[in-house]
């Protein structure tokens, strides 16, 4: 039997009933299956693959044919899973006008849920202005990847009353602008909590805290492959990038002394042929 898809409407009900949404980054087609017979409730194809799948220093660089492509690739993986796409630097920036068509490219292409893109205040026209072409908002505030020139890099926000301020008047906007659910990143838990509470839109987080309606997570980070860095808010469920070099160090000594492959990963000619082959070729 297969998953069944979450709307806005199921997402809306579990925030409703108190039931946690668990989502977490994919960039791939194998990762999105995978995720998707787990029973992931969402997948977002993040920015963050600049620096994990590409190994850009940060997110700035990642174009729109690169998360449309993708994001492709993770819908065909995931056919029945909520994918958000993640609108890269320079995809809204420009004006509401600019951020319509690239939302658009994303459901016409890629097949998406819905998108997300980060800011609060300043973009909440271009989040009214997408909601207004139909199509689904996910907002992001807090610590917002793109943004970390002004703000002095990748550093958790709201830790001061005056900041705390300011995020929960994003978040606030971002509502108002009409987004369906709302990404808090690196934000103290208590600062989280007065958005979940004050708002009835789903609010997730990412490094910060558990009084919301669910978490997202970078695939890379929970699976202990991504060796760049590690944020304090990431839980590593596994170590696969030692248990990987092993494999590889493995496979390189095995071909290396010419113990691989062996027979068993061989194919067989039919009985027979051999010798007709040898005939052939000294006639």
């Amino acid at each position: 039997m297969s998953k069944k898809k979450l709307s806005r409407i199921d997402l809306q009900n579990m925030k409703d009933k108190g039931e946690k949404a668990v989502w977490m980054t994919a960039y791939d087609f194998t990762t999105a299956q995978l995720a998707e017979q787990a029973g992931m409730d969402m997948l977002l194809v993040g920015d963050s693959l600049g620096m994990v799948v590409y190994g850009y220093n940060g997110t700035v660089p990642v174009t729109m044919d690169q998360s449309i492509y993708h994001t492709e690739a993770v819908r065909r993986g995931a056919p029945n899973t909520f994918i958000i796409g993640d609108m890269p630097f320079g995809t809204y920036q420009a004006g509401w006008d600019d951020a319509v068509k690239n939302a658009v490219r994303f459901h016409k292409e890629a097949g998406v849920d819905c998108i997300k893109l980060e800011g609060g205040v300043r973009v909440a026209d271009t989040i009214e202005a997408i909601t207004d072409g139909g199509m689904l908002v996910m907002g992001h505030v807090g610590l917002t990847p793109q943004s970390t020139g002004a703000l002095g890099g990748f550093k958790a926000q709201g830790r001061t009353a005056d900041s705390a301020m300011a995020v929960i008047e994003d978040a606030m906007a971002v509502y108002e602008a009409g987004a369906f659910s709302l990404l808090v990143e690196a934000v103290p838990p208590e600062v989280t909590k007065i958005i979940a509470d004050e708002l009835p839109i789903p609010v997730y987080s990412i490094g910060a805290g558990v009084d919301c309606d669910g978490q997202v997570m970078i695939v890379s980070d929970i699976l202990g492959v991504f060796q760049a860095f590690t944020p304090k808010f990431v839980k590593k469920y596994a170590n696969l990038g030692a248990e990987m070099q092993k494999v590889f160090e493995t496979y390189i000594k095995e071909v290396k002394a010419g113990e691989f492959p062996a027979a068993e990963h061989t194919y067989k000619m039919v009985q027979g042929e051999f010798e007709k082959l040898q005939k052939m070729r000294t006639e």
